[in-house]
């Protein structure tokens, strides 16, 4: 048989069935999520350009272009991430080129409508004309842009764009419903990778920011971040200056702290000593050692020369005395003189159990200016709240023997948010307000102070703008320009002002100084005080005062007025 039929003698006629299954949208969108879900995509030019060349293979669409602009919550508006890492070909171009009404309509119904914008036809599509024209003029005929959400809020924006008629329209929505969550879980990601940093670098670059200043480091951040993103691995953080922003000083000092403190540390001595003297004495009465009669030939000594005044280095000298010399006599004598015990015993009652020395009236003089400190600082924050709701500025408050407060108002502060000013006059009337309910509550509570301190109110007008500077090896602002200087020094010397002619301090418990170079700044604040002497808050009388020359300042003036405390 087989040699009778070879194989070419036969023909086999038939047909295959098969079934194709198209799996590229699922293979692309698959390939997606993994790549969306990996650390700076969207950070990465090379990445993204390889997530726009799979958008165009699930278009079928090989000129589609893919933007995307990130949200930010504080600004209101679709912003960088962070200069270059940015990748949005529309809302970017459009920003930068003022697009107006147009621009901000064409968002308008974004947020309103909740959906996916399609111009099928940028020509014939229903928007603004200047819109379209700007449009057309980056080369897009036919675009989809659709919000970002994640849960209950819009991270960003998601842009596709052809520059042909009719390549994008309402049948690419579905496709376009598939990946939005994607994109949105990365760009939220992103954006909290991003603040990481920005955080990292504002804590190492600076110290606690103002919430007003914070959109600025926020920004000199970003900058530093792109610098490094473009290769500079060397780039330093850029100047952070303030321009033409107006200052308010006030202080509200105790009077002759430093006269109470020396009162409170020489009567503290003397106690100790005395007390120390007392114990010598006894123990003389039981033995005779020569030490003992050395000892309080030294403490008599003391007693006698700080009775007439104390010296610098007197609490120190004198405290290492008694611990090094007299105290360790005290426990041997303990020990062997029974007798003595008593009297000693009473010498330690009286030392302070944590810093083991005698401490009383400086106690009490802590205590008075921790509570006087308290109460101004405690009104001046809740105020100041207040202040921030009328236009917001920097604050800056300080401790020392009262306390001083130093306020920065101006347009280039604040972002987005017109300067104008009638918000300066506010915060001076403000401040004027505080000053005079400072004094009041510093004065009724002067008799419940352990010592009787007293406060007196100062302010420094300065009624030309000037430049703030953020100084980093400082990590504080401080003023910039020679010119400028002149300001921070009369600030810090003002406060020992003294009437021309006279010798008395300008500043005075119960009364408000200010102090000024330019008649024109009086006139400003003595229609204030006409106003404040009207509502009942000030006394009638206003003293127009020339200052004593302060170390190189000269021709400086000032208005002085009493508060009413009753």
């Amino acid at each position: 048989m087989a040699g009778a039929f070879a194989p070419s003698s036969f023909e086999l006629v038939g047909f295959n069935i098969l079934n194709l299954a198209d799996v590229t949208e699922q293979e692309i969108l698959s390939e997606l999520k993994y790549d969306l879900l990996e650390r700076d995509v969207l950070q990465a030019s090379d990445r993204l350009e390889q997530i726009q060349e799979k958008l165009r293979v699930l278009f079928g669409r090989p000129f589609l272009q893919l933007g995307i602009a990130a949200y930010d919550e504080k600004k209101k508006a679709f912003v960088d991430f962070g200069r270059k890492i940015n990748h949005s070909f529309l809302t970017k171009q459009l920003a930068h080129q003022e697009a107006g009404s147009g621009f901000r309509q064409i968002y308008s119904q974004l947020w309103q409508d909740r959906q996916p914008l399609v111009l099928e036809d940028v020509e014939q599509a229903d928007i603004p004309e200047d819109l379209r024209q700007q449009i057309l003029g980056i080369g897009i005929r036919s675009a989809i842009l659709a919000l970002l959400p994640y849960g209950d809020d819009t991270v960003g924006l998601l842009e596709l764009g052809s520059p042909n008629v009719n390549d994008l329209d309402e049948f690419c929505l579905e496709k376009v419903n598939q990946f939005v969550p994607l994109f949105a879980v990365a760009v939220k990601r992103n954006a909290e990778e991003i603040q990481t940093r920005v955080q990292a670098i504002i804590k190492e670059k600076f110290t606690a920011i103002h919430p007003t200043m914070e959109w600025r480091f926020t920004d000199a951040a970003l900058n530093l971040l792109a610098k490094v993103e473009e290769g500079n691995k060397n780039a330093e953080i850029e100047p952070i200056v303030f321009h033409d922003v107006y200052p308010l000083h006030g202080s509200s000092d105790i009077r002759s702290s430093s006269t109470a403190r020396n009162d409170a540390i020489q009567g503290d001595l003397i106690e100790h000593l005395t007390l120390a003297n007392k114990v010598l004495k006894k123990a003389s009465e039981f033995q005779a050692l020569p030490i003992l009669d050395e000892l309080k030939f030294y403490v008599t000594k003391h007693l006698r020369r700080l009775r007439q005044g104390i010296l610098t280095g007197d609490e120190v000298s004198i405290f290492e005395s008694l611990k090094t010399e007299v105290e360790p006599l005290f426990e041997y004598l303990s020990q062997n003189t029974p007798d003595l015990r008593p009297v000693i015993a009473n010498y330690w009652s009286n030392m302070d159990p944590d810093l083991g020395i005698l401490y009383k009236r400086r106690k009490e003089f802590e205590q008075s200016v921790t509570l006087l400190n308290d109460t101004v600082s405690d009104y001046l924050d809740e105020e100041e709240e207040k202040a921030q709701e009328m236009f917001p500025h920097y604050f800056q408050r300080l401790k020392t023997d009262g306390v001083e407060h130093n306020i920065y108002v101006g347009a280039s502060l604040v972002e987005n948010k017109p300067f104008d000013l009638v918000f300066l006059k506010n915060l001076r009337l403000w401040q004027l307000l505080v000053m005079i309910e400072i004094t009041r509550r510093t004065a009724e509570l002067r008799d419940k102070l352990p010592v009787p301190l007293e406060t007196t109110q100062l302010i420094l007008i300065h009624g030309q703008p000037l430049n703030i500077r953020f100084r980093l090896d400082e990590r504080q602002f401080d003023v910039d320009g020679a010119y400028n200087i002149r300001y921070e020094i009369i600030k810090k010397r003002i406060d020992k002002a003294t009437v021309l002619g006279t010798g008395e301090r300008l500043t005075q418990p119960g009364y408000i100084a200010l102090v000024y170079a330019q008649q024109r700044e009086a006139d400003e604040y003595l229609e204030y005080l006409d106003y404040l002497q009207d509502r009942g808050l000030l006394e009638p009388e206003v003293e127009e005062l020339e200052l004593e020359e302060l170390q190189g300042v000269k021709g400086l003036l000032a208005l002085r007025v009493k508060v009413k405390l009753g």
